[in-house]
């Protein structure tokens, strides 16, 4: 972390990153292709599902997040810390997050498949699939928080070797659950969520029986413990809980054109995950380096990674676009055959590939400030982008017709790149260092007191 130049850095604790993000990514879209392979129905159910996976995803990688960032700062200034504390607390928070989860996801869901959809059998296969998704969801809340806990001491292989297994498990199940082969019985959309949570299940046990083996949880569960995780991964939290909030308003201005956009929706995250899973493996990488250096007061390694970071990422993203310009029909038709969704798609995917380069320099800035403990920038980058621009600008564009509303992308990511060159021109790290250390917010006996 101190010594090794950043690129050959990056290049060693990417990869296994990136790869354990790639397979993790293959349970949805896995679960797409077998589904859609099913009932044309069922593809739109997995799309107004979307976001509220998306919206456990993120509690559970946000709280992770919160515990690696306090054990990665902790190590870079050299403090002992009650990182006992900060482990066994960020394990108990994982049990927690599936519990409030289950507790108001259940009641609610039959409600919110009703306000997605107006078709009966999307609702019924929403529900079908949010509710086992929703009873076993603790697998991969306490999946993420051991995924975390690794990588925090520098393990970035295990975690990939657990996804690796997960996904395995899911692929092999899915078509044997959905379609009944085999001796199975025909489950349809179940199976598609049954084989999700058997894969979480397994990668979850993998990671923690490797914690477990390097030593008990000696610390205790601590109120302030836990608050602190929380706070310290909020930005994380919010960033990516706001996808939920602004896929459903998208969805509900999709639908009133026709559910196909709705489908075409769903469809084009799943198929961009292949070029942002690289931004979200360098994001989980640059965090810890970022905040270990920032610990340590080598604020020129701070901006190194930053600029080696961007660099790779707007590669990647010249690559989507590009991609996404030439073969959108291509890869439209993995899913669907359809004429209306391929005619509506490719429009979509055309449009909303430009927003991919200017995403590039976004998203690796708002990690930035959130690296720098300056959480309040991360946090409001991430509300510029999912709240105040991405619905209001669609909700206008939508009276021009539906191929406006795919301008949204572009438009919001232009905005929001003004807006965090202005925030990284306005202040320094160091002073927002110095001005946290003096709030007591960042300082490292700050957090030995709990």
């Amino acid at each position: 972390m101190k010594q090794t130049p950043i690129w050959k850095l990056l290049l060693k604790l990417s990869p296994p990153v990136m790869l354990a993000l790639l397979i993790q990514s293959v349970y949805n879209i896995v679960d797409s292709y077998f589904v859609a392979k099913y009932s044309a129905e069922g593809l739109t159910a997995l799309s107004i599902i979307f976001p509220v996976q998306l919206l456990m995803t993120a509690v559970a990688t946000g709280t992770g997040t919160g515990i690696n960032i306090l054990v990665s700062r902790m190590d870079g200034a050299d403090a002992a810390g009650p990182q006992n504390d900060i482990i066994k607390s960020g394990f108990f928070l994982g049990i927690v997050n599936f519990v409030v989860f289950a507790a108001i996801g259940l009641p609610v869901l039959n409600a919110y498949c009703r306000f997605s959809s107006d078709q009966p059998m999307v609702q019924a296969g929403g529900m079908r699939y949010g509710a086992i998704i929703f009873l076993f969801s603790l697998g991969m809340f306490v999946e993420a928080s051991c995924t975390k806990i690794l990588q925090a001491r520098g393990n970035m292989v295990l975690p990939m070797c657990a996804q690796i297994l997960g996904a395995l498990l899911n692929i092999v199940l899915d078509p044997l659950l959905i379609f009944g082969k085999f001796g199975f019985p025909v489950m349809g959309i179940r199976g598609a969520a049954i084989a999700t949570v058997i894969g979480q299940w397994s990668t979850m046990a993998v990671v923690l029986i490797s914690l477990l083996r390097h030593g008990p949880l000696n610390g205790r569960i601590r109120v302030k413990s836990c608050v602190l995780i929380y706070k310290t991964g909020l930005p994380a939290i919010i960033m990516q809980s706001l996808y939920t909030l602004y896929m459903v308003g998208l969805n509900l201005i999709l639908k009133q054109f026709t559910e196909d956009a709705v489908t075409v929706l769903g469809l084009y995250y799943k198929l961009q995950t292949f070029f942002f899973i690289p931004l979200m493996g360098l994001q989980q990488v640059i965090l810890p380096v970022m905040s270990f250096n920032y610990g340590a007061g080598d604020h020129r390694r701070v901006k190194d990674t930053l600029k080696c970071s961007v660099a790779a990422s707007v590669i990647v993203m010249t690559l989507g676009c590009g991609i996404f310009m030439a073969v959108p029909g291509e890869l439209l038709s993995i899913f669907s055959g359809k004429k209306e969704i391929l005619e509506i798609g490719c429009t979509a995917l055309r449009i909303i590939s430009l927003s991919f380069i200017p995403a590039a320099f976004v998203i690796m800035l708002t990690v930035y400030f959130q690296g720098v403990n300056m959480g309040k920038a991360s946090i409001s980058i991430t509300i510029l982008r999912q709240i105040i621009l991405l619905v209001p600008l669609a909700w206008i564009f939508h009276f021009k017709g539906l191929s406006y509303v795919w301008l949204t992308f572009p438009v919001t990511e232009l905005i929001a790149l003004v807006f965090c060159v202005c925030l990284y021109t306005g202040k320094r790290p160091e002073d927002a260092r110095k001005e946290k250390t003096a709030a007591g917010t960042y300082d490292c006996s700050a957090v030995s007191d709990l």
